[in-house]
């Protein structure tokens, strides 16, 4: 990437310094808010660190509620970045003890927010680290991809491996999203508890955003 294109750490500072709050979680198409400005939905396993992820960009620990549980969330939930960008946590997959009825109304729900939302800009695809790329991801890369939406992947938990298991994953999840149609090209390296790669993930972020960081910082 050339320089005068890589996304700017400082807006990504800025933007992401900005209040965020909770809009509402939606269980059904009929309950989503309106389409106000760029959206960028987090995409994971269950237990993945999906709420830990939006809870350390945006520098709140409560904001989005992790569980331990895995299915217990069962909504999409928006969060607004001062009106410039919405955070889309969308239903963890995976997980095998939630009842069969409850994956298909979550998974109807969610292939139909992908379909039918003009002002996503992004989906981020977290991927655990210790782990790599697993078949059920590559359940969500697909409806991703049948759905047409620019997807990126994310490493989480990258604290909690080797730099030589690290390395290792990463090649292999670069080498497989690379062969996908709607992939982003760019893999982020994170970890929620250590803060690794979060000012360039704000960066990308402020950039979908066109956050223009001398106009309203």
């Amino acid at each position: 990437m050339d320089k005068s294109e890589a996304p700017d750490l400082e807006a990504g500072r800025l933007l992401f310094a900005r209040p965020c709050r909770f809009v509402k979680g939606v269980v059904a198409v009929s309950g989503l808010p309106p389409e106000l400005g760029t959206e960028v939905a987090f995409a994971g396993r269950s237990i993945v660190g999906k709420s830990s992820l939006i809870n350390a960009l945006v520098g709140q620990k409560g904001l989005a509620r992790a569980s331990n549980t895995p299915g217990r969330t069962q909504e999409i939930n928006f969060f607004d970045l001062d009106g410039i960008l919405a955070l889309v946590d969308l239903p963890g997959y995976g997980f095998a003890s939630a009842p069969k009825d409850k994956v298909e109304a979550w998974t109807r729900l969610i292939k139909s927010y992908l379909k039918g939302r003009s002002v996503l800009r992004r989906a981020v695809l977290l991927i655990d680290a210790r782990h790599g790329i697993k078949d059920t991801d590559r359940e969500i890369m697909k409806m991703l991809d049948t759905a047409a939406v620019v997807y990126q992947g994310v490493l989480t938990k990258a604290d909690k491996v080797s730099a030589s298991h690290l390395a290792a994953v990463t090649e292999a999840v670069m080498a497989e999203l690379k062969k996908r149609p709607a992939s982003h090209p760019v893999l982020h390296v994170t970890s929620s508890e250590t803060g690794q790669g979060m000012p360039e993930l704000r960066a990308e972020l402020a950039q979908l955003a066109e956050f223009d960081k001398g106009a309203m910082s």
